[in-house]
């Protein structure tokens, strides 16, 4: 490991553990993927400001978009959101007639979630902007190396180190 840039010594000063070298990070994935999504986030935020909702409820709105009725705890997994988080974002954008919840048809405690025409009016209008987005990013980094990645990403989340 010595010599490697991917890696670098603690001082003794520094030492808090038994542990000689730590992870440079430089090299540390945790770092790098948020330096990444940085980078994707930037333009997108400005895009989601614009529109006047923030980058969770854009996700909200996007998922139920693309699947139709969502139960909670799916549409939680799916927008990457925990439960409270997902009960605090739909009460609001109950509020803003973006969603709307539903009494489940065979378990009154369970209820549904389903995009509005606003709300997928809101989408519509800014699909355009995401895509041109998404279309500079694809362009720099290109096409190929953008499937890799999003392959790559598909299999570390798959990942169980628990």
């Amino acid at each position: 490991m010595m010599g490697d840039k991917r890696y670098m010594t603690l001082t003794p000063e520094s030492k808090s553990s038994s542990l000689d070298t730590v992870r440079a990070t430089s090299r540390a994935l945790p770092i790098a993927l948020l330096r990444a999504r940085e980078t994707v986030m930037g333009p997108i935020r400005l895009m989601l400001t614009g529109a006047g909702v923030t980058e969770q409820q854009w996700r909200v709105l996007r998922v139920l978009a693309e699947n139709g009725v969502m139960d909670p705890t799916a549409l939680s997994e799916a927008s990457c959101l925990l439960l409270p988080s997902l009960t605090r974002i739909v009460n609001y954008l109950e509020k803003q007639n973006l969603v709307t919840r539903a009494r489940h048809e065979t378990d009154g405690r369970r209820f549904l979630l389903e995009i509005t025409p606003l709300g997928n009016a809101l989408i519509a209008r800014n699909i355009p902007h995401s895509n041109e987005i998404y279309a500079a990013l694809e362009k720099q980094f290109g096409q190929d190396k953008m499937e890799q990645l999003l392959d790559l990403l598909q299999d570390l989340s798959n990942i169980d180190l628990k």
